[in-house]
């Protein structure tokens, strides 16, 4: 499909974006809850937004490991790590990853007592949107143009809905360091729409770098940290592989005065699931199915972090709609359903 790139200056952008947030905006009498504080960790899972509309009895299978909170992520693409565009809302994207879709799903999240966090989420097929890196100032304004829309569209149903958490962007480690302005400017829009909570999903390894940890309410982390290089690892090694990372998240903490939450969590069920987990994906299929040391690495990260004052728990990568076929002791990916670790996460999940 041919997109059209737009070239309108910046300015004549941000002037349509004031005139539709003012259209789209809630009743000013409307204030979600802001709480740096919730009353109860997020244990939450991260969602994964199908092909097609499903039965709201479906979500309730969340019960199975004891959440509170589901994660709903309406991804967009962009074709390459250079490429100016970003598309959503477009024919070929899943149900789920619609604004429609993600109306609903929030709907049926609330008939089951979850709360929920907005993640709108970039994808890049064959990159990494930590990578993403336009080559001109021309590709980097368009890109400006088509991200600012896409996130005020879900800032709007974050509004709308009364969700209690907003994620801005994931893992955007380059685009961060090189368009602050952009990312602030991008802030200052989402807090005129948005009144709830915010925060932003850094990648573990460059959580220090993100300059705008002052305008969100929570510090967000995807937790893929490399741990232990063995194909089973004990959780007492785990644990005391973690300490070092422990005290570095609470230093953190502190010296900004925020509350951290993990925006993703997880870990395969294969060998070798707590070392490098972006090499894990790339040879999957060479890996052993090895549930034990997904489990451990579950057990060790709750044992390590869940109960800190400034832990306020997360989402886990990731959980699948149709549960009665998901997962299984057979399976290699992320997700803990019908496997021995759902047992672990619903432990530490109910206490």
């Amino acid at each position: 499909m041919k997109v059209k790139n737009f070239k309108y200056p910046i300015f004549l952008i941000l002037i349509f974006l004031f005139f539709v947030i003012i259209a789209c905006k809630k009743d000013a009498n409307t204030v979600i809850e802001n709480n740096n504080n919730f009353e109860n960790q997020i244990n939450g899972i991260s969602f994964v937004s199908p092909p097609n509309e499903f039965p709201e009895e479906n979500i309730s299978f969340v019960e199975n490991v004891g959440a509170n909170w589901i994660g709903i992520s309406p991804f967009a693409f962009s074709s390459s790590e250079s490429s100016p565009n970003v598309l959503y809302d477009v024919n070929f994207q899943w149900w789920g990853e619609r604004p429609e879709g993600v109306r609903t799903i929030i709907d049926y999240s609330r008939t089951n007592n979850l709360k929920i966090m907005l993640k709108p989420q970039v994808w890049i097929p064959n990159g990494w949107v930590g990578n993403y890196n336009p080559e001109t100032e021309e590709n980097w304004q368009t890109w400006e143009q088509d991200y600012l829309k896409y996130i005020v569209e879900f800032a709007n149903i974050a509004q709308e809905k009364e969700v209690e958490l907003f994620c801005i962007g994931t893992e955007y480690r380059e685009a961060i360091n090189n368009r602050p302005q952009f990312w602030n400017s991008l802030i200052d829009t989402v807090q005129q729409i948005y009144t709830g909570n915010l925060t932003y999903a850094s990648n573990w390894d460059d959580y220090n770098q993100v300059h705008f940890w002052d305008k969100m309410e929570f510090i967000g982390i995807d937790s893929y940290f490399p741990l232990i290089e063995a194909a089973t690892p004990e959780v007492d090694d785990l644990v005391a592989a973690w300490q070092p990372i422990v005290e570095d998240l609470d230093f953190f903490s502190k010296q900004h005065n925020k509350n951290i939450i993990f925006t993703e969590y997880g870990y395969m069920s294969v060998d070798y699931t707590a070392w490098q987990n972006w090499e894990n994906e790339k040879n999957e299929d060479s890996l052993a199915v090895n549930l034990m040391a997904q489990k451990n690495s579950f057990e060790a990260l709750y044992k390590s972090l869940w109960g800190k004052p400034w832990m306020k728990g997360g989402f886990i990568w990731k959980w699948y709609e149709n549960y009665n076929i998901a997962g299984g002791e057979n399976n290699k990916d992320y997700t803990p359903q019908r496997k021995p670790v759902e047992a672990t996460i619903k432990n530490w999940y109910l206490k």
